[in-house]
């Protein structure tokens, strides 16, 4: 049966001016994307925790450089004594005297380095430990950019899903008014009603569904960044697209093989694994130090209580192991096993960056079309609800067809945001990949935004 629609207005238009307000009110002192990224430089935990773990890395070097510099070392005690001394008088006949005296002693003690491989290749493997933990520090970089972005953006699509579902929501509101007054007057049917009526108690659980969702986005962002993130600065109109510099896959393979900071932490590691085993097989090697003494003694013993004496000393030590019941020869083989699970664990690395790259890549270049195509959708889905509404006004369609256009335009809407901050996360998660993510990624992504 016909339905003559009156005083309505379109759907389309509703959901655009919700989207609009949203929009306008996020405008006034919004907190941009990059004042975000800012605010979790300062203050995302887990951003503080890696600074502290790079800084910690550094240490590496000077701590192993210790090993080939002198080694200055002083000493001093003092001691009071009450000793039994039984000795021969002139006589011969034993003689017990009780003598209390007061011993000191101090030494001063260089020890230089000759030979020491162990050192060596101590040193060798503190530097490649230092520069692992700087390239790693960089991943960790990248990857509060990428936490942002997704925080930021899953809060931004909250908010659009749930601007979405309030406008739906108050379309059949008002389509329920049409319906009980088209009722009354004898040219609708309870059909009709209840349709819209199913239609609007969903639309009230979508919105309930959509405010949770936004208030966990909400949270999980005030986490990363430290702070209430406050009225998000929305997209801007008109989404532009950058040209993927460069287009092919194989160039961006080859600069994340070359340049992928994770890559390059792993590349190191297994180049401490190699020092590690020269590490433990030096065990086995000779050991000569230059040695330099000088101390001075105060009743040192017993027989010299009533002597001073100062001694000066240097010359050459040499430490040769023999046999340590095996502990060598296991520290040997457990530092091969390591330095074969680095070398698994950088090709485990590689693939995984391999894949990650071809799936942003293919994300970035699809969702190009993706998008022109959902903008296609909704301008299709916008004259559908035209043309449904004239239909009915001449009996062709029913209320059942307006509401599924209605809420495929919903749909298509919500598809389309989706797509336009999956892009963008496409390409911030494919220059992540390729080891090229700076803060100029940052600037151009926050270009997009009003």
């Amino acid at each position: 049966m016909s339905i003559a629609l009156k005083n309505r207005t379109p759907f389309a238009l509703r959901t655009a001016a919700a989207l609009a307000l949203t929009a306008w009110c996020a405008g006034a002192g919004a907190v941009t994307f990059a004042e975000a990224y800012q605010a979790a430089l300062r203050n995302d935990p887990t951003y503080r925790m890696n600074y502290y773990e790079n800084e910690y890395s550094k240490e590496n070097a000077v701590i192993g450089r210790a090993g080939l510099l002198p080694n200055v070392s002083a000493t001093y005690q003092a001691s009071r004594n009450r000793v039994d001394l039984t000795a021969p008088d002139l006589l011969g006949r034993a003689k017990l005297t009780q003598p209390e005296y007061i011993s000191r002693s101090a030494a001063v003690q260089l020890r230089q380095p000759l030979l020491n491989l162990e050192a060596v290749a101590l040193y060798r493997q503190s530097k490649v430990q230092a520069e692992a933990g700087e390239a790693q520090y960089r991943t960790r970089g990248g990857e509060v950019v990428l936490r942002v972005a997704g925080a930021y953006l899953g809060a931004l699509l909250s908010g659009d899903a749930l601007a979405l579902a309030q406008a739906q929501r108050d379309m059949y509101v008002e389509q329920a008014k049409v319906n009980q007054r088209l009722f009354e007057k004898g040219e609708g049917t309870r059909t009709d009603m209840l349709e819209t009526q199913a239609r609007l108690d969903q639309a009230e659980a979508q919105v309930l569904e959509a405010q949770d969702a936004l208030a966990t986005d909400r949270n999980a962002l005030a986490a990363v960044i430290g702070m209430d993130p406050g009225v998000l600065q929305p997209l801007a109109p008109t989404f532009h697209f950058s040209p993927l510099s460069p287009a092919g896959f194989d160039d961006w393979k080859a600069i994340a093989l070359a340049n992928n900071p994770d890559l390059a932490a792993a590349r190191l590691m297994v180049e401490a694994g190699r020092l590690e085993v020269q590490k433990a097989q030096a065990r086995h090697a000779p050991r000569i130090d230059l040695v330099a003494t000088y101390s001075k003694n105060d009743a040192e013993t017993v027989n010299t209580y009533n002597q001073n004496s100062v001694n000066r000393a240097i010359g050459v030590q040499m430490n040769v192991p023999l046999y340590a019941g095996g502990q060598v020869s296991a520290m040997v083989r457990q530092a091969v096993d390591g330095y074969e699970r680095a070398r698994a664990d950088l090709q485990a690395r590689t693939d995984k960056v391999v894949i990650e790259l071809r799936k942003a890549h293919s994300m970035a270049v699809s969702s190009v079309a993706r998008i022109a195509a959902l903008d296609k959708a909704v301008a299709s889905a916008q004259l559908l609800i035209k043309a449904t509404e004239q239909s009915i006004k001449g009996g062709v369609r029913i209320n059942l067809d307006l509401l599924n256009a209605q809420q495929q335009l919903t749909g298509v809407q919500r598809d389309l945001a989706q797509a336009r901050y999956g892009y963008l996360v496409a390409q911030l998660r494919l220059r992540a990949a390729a080891g090229t993510l700076s803060a100029a990624d940052v600037g151009e992504v926050a270009s997009y935004f009003r």
